[in-house]
């Protein structure tokens, strides 16, 4: 890949190492007070990768900052996406005692496995929940019945559902039984249960489904209830995507 994308803007930088605001940053900058790899850098707009850029503010290094964390976790089914359940049901919070205030970078429904983000990092939890950040989304389902091939092409050209059309971007039949179909389904919309809805709507409702990928993450071979900590490539590289918003599913 194109490793180019990893770059960050250079106030973004300053300000996740908690130097100071955006704005801020964006005034160190054009006083000439910050270099990058020793060179005095005064242009705004200007981006740094994270994992090979020096970055120096008043002559002292800039590093992002150690305290956040980053989680790749592999949420089990029938366990609720959120830290504090009012009603005393198995949530997040029985993954993740030991850490300080994380929390999930949006939600999978209950019944739904797979991949999700945890962080404590407030700005990008928002960003990357915020229902503009349309990132490629890969769910494994397992559902009723054989499905056609006209049937997966219509999960292609757009399936009518109570709030409008939704289209998946790409579908492939993975394996089938007599009573049950495998379909990998990959789609940018983060609206409640829209791959249940999307089957159910064309007659094979979900039996079982995983998210296996959000943006550039991967789950790997993490098993449910596990997690691991994103590399600092995963990390800059979900830092970027946060700062694209893909209008794709307005």
């Amino acid at each position: 890949g194109n490793l180019a994308v990893m770059a960050i803007r250079l106030n973004k930088y300053i300000a996740d190492a908690g130097v100071t605001s955006r704005r801020g940053a964006d005034s160190l900058i054009e006083a000439g007070r910050v270099k990058v790899n020793g060179k005095v850098v005064r242009e705004l707009g200007s981006r740094v990768d994270p994992l090979t850029d020096s970055v120096m503010v008043d002559g002292k290094p800039v590093q992002l900052d150690p305290d956040r964390i980053y989680l790749a976790f592999n949420k089990p089914k029938n366990i609720i996406s959120t830290m504090s359940d009012e009603y005393g049901r198995a949530c997040l919070a029985d993954y993740f005692q030991g850490f300080d205030r994380v929390f999930n970078v949006g939600r999978l429904d209950a019944e739904t496995s797979g991949l999700l983000i945890m962080t404590n990092d407030g700005e990008l939890a928002n960003q990357l929940s915020h229902p503009s950040f349309g990132v490629e989304k890969l769910y494994l389902a397992r559902v009723q019945g054989r499905i056609q091939k006209s049937e997966l092409q219509r999960l292609r050209d757009g399936v009518e559902l109570e709030d409008g059309l939704q289209k998946a971007d790409r579908v492939a039949l993975m394996d089938q039984s007599q009573t049950e179909s495998l379909v990998e389904i990959v789609l940018h919309s983060g609206k409640n249960r829209i791959v249940r809805r999307m089957f159910e709507a064309i007659g094979h409702p979900v039996v079982e489904l995983t998210r296996k990928s959000f943006g550039p993450l991967r789950l790997g071979n993490l098993k449910p209830g596990q997690y691991r900590e994103l590399s600092k490539l995963e990390v800059s590289s979900l830092l970027s995507a946060a700062e694209k918003p893909k209008n794709r599913d307005t």
